[in-house]
């Protein structure tokens, strides 16, 4: 089975790439997906359906031009990593990790320690939780290979 991995969350470091790199060294049988993760993109995703005069509108627009693509990819994965950074709010990765639990696409949280209890009912519903890049590619390694680390 070639599994398809959602990424979510924070796009300030490079977690993504990590993952990547450490699934491909690994030859693990997977693709991945995400969101857009260039800012300025998103944010104007709406904007080819007319101006707005107000940032609402504008935001409103583009979050559902934004949604057709995360709500596919999130439905047709197979697993999500969700990550969350400590410098910004990533209140859309709260928001796709509770899509995933209501769905019963299974999750792994990637995060510190620092934000534990902002992401208790988050991490409640994760089937994982990892501090690092690298543990989540040995989970991947494991849910996916069988193969311990």
């Amino acid at each position: 089975m070639n599994w398809t991995i959602y990424l979510s969350g924070e796009i300030h470091t490079d977690w993504r790439e990590q993952i990547m790199a450490g699934a491909k060294a690994n030859n693990l049988p997977v693709s991945f997906t995400s969101a857009v993760t260039n800012h300025q993109a998103s944010d104007a995703a709406g904007d080819v359906l007319g101006a707005e005069s107000e940032a609402f509108w504008r935001d409103h627009k583009s979050s559902k031009v934004n949604a057709i693509r995360t709500k596919t990819l999130i439905e047709n994965c197979d697993l999500a990593i969700v990550r969350f950074g400590d410098k910004y709010k990533q209140w859309n990765a709260a928001f796709e990790a509770g899509i995933c639990a209501a769905i019963g696409t299974p999750y792994i949280t990637l995060h510190d320690e620092s934000i534990i209890h902002p992401l208790k009912e988050v991490d409640a519903a994760a089937m994982a939780w990892a501090k690092t890049a690298q543990e989540v590619v040995d989970v991947l390694k494991y849910v996916t290979t069988a193969q311990a680390v």
